[in-house]
């Protein structure tokens, strides 16, 4: 994380969070506004989502709209970096894509500090230079002000690195207290030992240490009352003996092992005594380091000789060919996993990493001198050789069942990597319970698609690397190592985060892909993707044959399922994206679904997306693609034509709710789902079915008008009417109802005008009476935009008529929002306020926000008309705060251009300018413009901003909107109306 410099802003976590400019604190709000700066910190430079950062602040309470974040993120801007220019990019709280970061550098966090300080008088302690470890880690513990991330003692989003922190203050704290001990300073440390076994009794090392500082203090009594002591608590509130390193100082202590004396007077530098070979204090006692370095590398003698063997081997695990990318955290992970479970199986897809994180875990270790050991299990075939393949492993080469492995095992301490264990699962399942009943010393870490399902097993699933940090980072190693002059440019940096996405961030992808930079360009690569099978091969020689392409890695898997799940998987790869229980069901055509479909989440190939309730499932683009390649023709026809069954009915479900209160819901919904809409679309156009494609255009119609999916919808309807010239009216008169709406939204009114008219004489034809009058209603508003001759006030009374007899409000509320409209034209201001407030009143009695809004829309500008800006920004505000429940694109974005014209008539044309500026942008890239929809209002709106400012002025300021987003555009629009 690079960024501001440490000694211009910092941050404290370890306590209350603050944070500090130029050695100045900084005002950084309200709880809720800290809370967003914690969430940013925790995530130490890494980007969280709007969504996440919201769900987190807001856990317990109704989520908060956009707009509440913006501004919170907008004024710890302000507070952070006072300097920045208005509209100037923020350095150091920056927007990347749809959520935030905090670029600064790690030393800049107390936190940081704190850790690489424990971390370096750990390395001294263990080092045996007990002087310097007391200096570097007392300057660590007073960092701390009080409880990491005080403020949040409650909340969920702070608990687990709260926690973390405090472990390490814990751990730190003792390392500390044993560098004293190790200095000879045990008299004095006894006091502080005493009091931490109080206040953590359960943590052993604390106990360790003060048994051995009253040993050395010649409190020989209160040294063994204190075993008693802890052997007691542990007994009570844990039902557990004492840890290995405990028993074995209490046996030193009863036999008064002269090893644990005190050493003779030292330097600091100096390294104390052993005694068993575990570390306490300067003595080595029974295998388990409590603090500080081994004597010159002298033999342990052993306290309790039956224990152990005399001569423990010392593993088997192969060095590692090349460097690790990122799972710093999965590897803490996994650890923290071993020290309380001795089962721990890695699961998730072929060519994840599982093997790779359970080495690199493995190698870690330093509580053991037997092992670790591994156990490769691929080129296994014959189940009954299991016992005697481990036996081999581990240096028992006679051993044939579990009973031979147990007899010996049982007097180890060792832990047992068992890699790829899927194939023999039952086996393996059988083998570990019975060896982990009877050996208490063995710890065994699994990797397997799928759990063993053993009784007190943990299960870590093994995530895809991040395409935008990890994976990136792991290609661009890869490239460089198969081909030292690979030098990529700024472009195919650029294009290497797309790639690693593309794949999943699947490792084994990723380094597949890599080493093609031998022979294809980035952007080739990335355009092979459809083919990715054919083109990620050739992997070292020395891997498995499993690891030398990607088709192999997904087959080894594919081969183990068994008919109804293998059936499933096939056809879920008809789902562009995600899916729950349901739809699952309906397009597998299984029932039950639940059980093959657990079965796949089991073996690692259906995801569940985290945090979804109901579940929704997912499967890698890259086992997606490899199952859908496995689907026979036949099949695959008929789960596409459930697929689009079950879309459509999703489609229409939701669209006879979204002019009521339900929409904002649903309309998430359907964003959601929109891949799904798309591969519908195509599968049915591909099958030559037209009429499928008119009918799901029109139920996705208002969706689409919504959320700005304009140059989307217009296409798919041209598409859909060229596949079916003779569909039936009513599917015709919907479907140009939506070629109506979205041909206004592209600023294109006469062909709306056109396409309006056909809708209503098709649904009349259809006896469709809302279609109808949606028609009759828009008829008016398109006609006068596109300069028809019509007789616009006859025209939308009628329309008023005929959606009364519909009985719906919803559509009632937009009548009358057309017809305020036309008198606000017909320079009628009185009647079109009454008019439209009519319709606000109509539009909020249903639920159907955005007539309410666009009738307010309305009056904003009748507001304009009579040179009343401050009155149209109070509409505005309110405006505002309904859109915030909905993401609605093309609505925000003419409220903007609006308020831009309201801002000049208030004296405000500076940032009128900078709005019109954001408004230009956001529109180019949604495909929209207020302008062209609004060519009576837009173009007038625009001229007022661009004639109330010099004209480079106006450049400028306009520049600068271009440079922000649309949430970014809000919070300015909120920021401005607060000041009123």
């Amino acid at each position: 994380m690079g960024g501001v410099a440490p000694d211009i802003v910092r941050f404290g976590v370890l306590g209350p969070v603050r944070a500090e400019l130029a050695g100045r604190a900084v005002g950084l709000g309200g709880l809720r506004q800290r809370a967003v700066l914690a969430v940013l910190l925790i995530a130490r430079g890494r980007t969280v989502s709007a969504e996440r950062i919201t769900s987190q602040v807001w856990e317990d309470s109704p989520p908060s709209s956009p707009t509440t974040l913006h501004a919170y993120i907008s004024q710890l801007r302000r507070a952070l970096e006072p300097e920045r220019p208005p509209g100037a990019p923020a350095r150091l709280l920056v927007r990347e894509g749809m959520g935030y970061a905090l670029r600064t550098d790690p030393s800049a966090v107390d936190a940081e500090r704190f850790a690489d300080l424990a971390v370096a008088g750990r390395r001294a302690l263990d080092g045996g230079r007990p002087g310097p470890a007391v200096e570097l880690l007392t300057e660590a513990l007073e960092l701390w002000r009080g409880p990491a991330y005080a403020d949040f003692g409650g909340a969920g989003f702070a608990f687990t690195e709260a926690a973390r922190l405090e472990d390490l203050r814990a751990a730190a704290y003792e390392d500390r207290l044993a560098a004293t001990v190790d200095l000879g300073r045990h008299a004095a440390a006894v006091g502080e030992l005493e009091a931490l076994v109080a206040e953590q009794p359960l943590r052993e090392r604390g106990w360790e240490l003060l048994v051995l500082a009253l040993h050395r203090s010649g409190r020989q009594a209160d040294a063994i009352a204190a075993l008693r002591t802890v052997r007691r608590r542990l007994a009570d509130e844990l039902g557990i003996d004492p840890g290995p390193a405990l028993r074995d100082l209490e046996s030193a202590v009863l036999a008064q092992d002269p090893r644990l004396d005190p050493p003779p007077a030292r330097s600091a530098g100096t390294v104390g005594a052993h005694v068993g070979g575990a570390h306490v204090g300067g003595a080595h006692v029974g295998g388990a380091h409590v603090g500080g370095a081994h004597l010159d590398g002298a033999p342990a003698v052993p306290v309790a000789p039956a224990r152990r063997p005399a001569a423990a081997p010392v593993g088997n695990l192969p060095f590692a060919l090349s460097s690790l990318v990122g799972r710093t955290d999965d590897i803490a992970a996994v650890e923290r996993l071993l020290a309380e479970y001795r089962l721990v199986t890695l699961t998730g897809p072929g060519g994840v990493g599982k093997t790779r994180l359970a080495l690199e875990t493995a190698r870690g270790r330093t509580d053991s001198t037997d092992g670790p050991w591994l156990v490769e299990l691929a080129g296994l075939t014959s189940p009954e050789l299991l016992p005697a393949t481990i036996g081999a492993a581990v240096g028992i080469p006679g051993a044939s069942s579990a009973e031979d492995l147990s007899a010996v095992l049982a007097g180890r301490r060792l832990l047992l990597v068992l890699d790829n264990c899927e194939h023999l699962l039952n086996e393996v399942t059988t083998l570990t319970g019975v060896l982990l009943s009877r050996c208490g010393g063995l710890r065994i870490l699994s990797t397997s698609r799928e759990a063993l399902g053993v009784e007190g097993e943990a299960v870590y699933e093994v995530r895809p690397l991040d395409p935008d940090g990890d994976g990136a980072e792991l290609f661009r190693e890869r490239a460089a190592a198969g081909l030292a002059t690979w030098s990529p440019d700024v472009d195919d940096l650029d294009r290497i985060p797309g790639l690693c996405a593309g794949l999943d961030g699947i490792p084994l992808a990723i380094e597949l892909a890599a080493a093609q930079c031998r022979v294809l360009s980035i952007g080739q690569i990335a355009d092979t993707l459809e083919n990715r099978f054919d083109v990620l091969v050739d992997g070292p020689v020395d891997l498995p044959d499993r690891h030398r392409a990607l088709e192999s890695a997904i087959a080894w898997s594919h081969r183990l399922l068994e008919p109804e799940e293998r059936r499933l998987f096939h056809r879920l790869s008809v789902f562009a994206a995600g899916f729950d229980l349901d739809a699952a069901g309906a397009v597998g055509n299984q029932s039950p679904v639940l059980p093959p479909l657990s079965a796949l989440v089991r073996k690692s190939l259906v995801g569940v997306e985290p945090g979804t309730a109901p579940r929704r499932y997912r499967l890698l683009e890259t086992l997606r693609q490899y199952a859908l390649r496995e689907l026979d023709v036949e099949d695959l026809a008929r789960t596409q034509q459930r697929h689009r069954a079950w879309v459509l009915a999703q489609a229409e479900s939701a669209e006879r709710r979204l002019h009521g209160p339900q929409a904002a819901v649903l309309l998430g919904r359907l964003t959601r789902e929109q891949p799904e809409f798309r591969a519908a679309f195509a599968s049915a156009l591909a099958a030559g079915d037209g009429d499928y494609a008119l009918r799901l255009g029109g139920a996705l119609y208002w969706f689409w008008y919504r959320m700005g999916h304009i140059a989307e919808g217009l296409s798919w309807m041209s598409k859909a009417f060229a596949a079916a010239p003779h569909a039936e009216p009513e599917v015709r008169g919907r479907a140009r109802l939506a070629v109506s709406g979205l041909s206004y939204l592209a600023g294109r009114p006469a062909q709306a005008y056109e396409a309006v008219l056909l809708a209503e004489q098709e649904a009349r034809q259809a006896g469709d009476l809302v279609v109808e009058a949606s028609a009759r209603v828009y008829q008016t508003h398109f006609g006068v935009l596109a300069g028809i001759p019509v007789d616009a006030p006859a025209l939308a009374r009628s329309a008023v008529e005929l959606a009364r007899r519909t009985g719906e409000d919803w559509l009632v509320a937009e009548a009358l929002m057309v017809q305020g409209t036309l008198a606000r034209v017909l320079g009628d201001l009185p009647t079109a306020a009454a008019v439209l407030a009519e319709a606000v009143a109509t539009a909020d009695s249903c639920g159907h926000d955005w007539a309410a809004g666009s009738s307010a829309w309305a009056a904003m500008k009748t507001a304009c008309d009579r040179g009343d800006g401050r009155r149209a920004l109070e509409i505005a505000a309110g405006i505002l705060h309904a859109l915030d429940r909905h993401q609605d694109v093309t609505s925000r974005l003419v409220l903007f251009h609006t308020a831009a014209h309201a801002l000049v008539l208030a004296g405000q044309a500076d940032q009128a300018a900078v709005l019109m500026g954001g408004v230009e942008a956001v529109g180019r890239r949604v495909g929209f413009s207020p302008e062209s929809m609004d060519p009576r209002d837009g173009p007038r709106e625009a001229a007022a901003v661009r004639e109330a400012l010099p004209q480079d002025e106006y450049e400028r300021l306009t520049a600068r909107g271009r440079e922000l987003s649309l949430e970014e555009l809000t919070t300015l629009l909120v920021d401005l109306l607060k000041l009123r």
